[in-house]
């Protein structure tokens, strides 16, 4: 069974894909970065569905994008709320952390090196996040090509780096769907990116909306707001 690094926040997307990576005969190292995000609760989450979903590692790596700021995530900016469809659906939200996934991918990547494993899966979805300049299939292409040319691995020929994105192009019903197949208990996720003090969503950010409007078009209940 080949390694694989899957970068794990906590929340629905990621940890559909970690479900993912494990039915495809992987043996997958969950990655989580605690970089200094709001709703760092997540990480609490992704330890939770780390285990049980049968990751035999699960790593936080601490670094904090707060220093540079720039988004409701990390610095002191209102986090978005009750925004119609149309307006989700068109231009980068305040949500965006700059350079947040080159910063992961780079750190899945450095994690891959170590453990001999060529096959890095992102919970990425363009369908959804389409204002997200690193969702787009363009991006996630571009960093496959970079993992080849940065690394010693990759220069020395010892193997080819791939970035997995099975979410990529499906909708969040679909994706829900997906990883209820999978067995996958998405009442231990936690998509809000302003939860309160005990972790409970807000429901009316951009990810809760998007994620409640996923459960209502598969036709299942969301546990998280149960």
């Amino acid at each position: 069974m080949p390694n694989a690094v899957v970068l794990l926040s906590g929340g629905l997307d990621s940890t559909t894909a970690l479900a993912v990576a494990i039915r495809e005969g992987y043996t997958a190292h969950a990655l989580s970065v605690d970089y200094g995000q709001r709703h760092r609760v997540e990480l609490d989450r992704a330890a939770i569905v780390a285990k049980r979903l049968g990751a035999v590692d699960h790593r936080v790596v601490r670094l904090d994008l707060r220093a540079i700021g720039g988004s409701a995530l990390t610095a002191d900016l209102a986090v978005p709320k009750d925004r119609t469809d149309d307006a989700i659906a068109h231009g980068v939200p305040v949500t965006y952390v700059p350079a947040r996934n080159t910063i992961l991918l780079g750190l899945a990547l450095g994690y891959a090196e170590t453990i001999g494993a060529f096959d890095l899966f992102i919970g990425a979805n363009v369908l959804d996040y389409s204002g997200y300049p690193d969702c787009r299939p363009e991006f996630l292409s571009a960093f496959e090509a970079l993992a080849n040319l940065a690394t010693k691995a990759g220069t020395e020929g010892a193997g080819c780096f791939r970035v997995h994105s099975p979410l990529l192009k499906l909708t969040k019903a679909e994706i829900i769907r997906l990883g209820v197949s999978l067995g996958v208990d998405y009442g231990q996720t936690l998509s809000c990116y302003d939860p309160d003090a005990a972790g409970r969503p807000c429901g009316r950010c951009d990810s809760c909306q998007l994620r409640k409007k996923g459960f209502a078009e598969a036709g299942l209940p969301d546990p998280a707001f149960a």
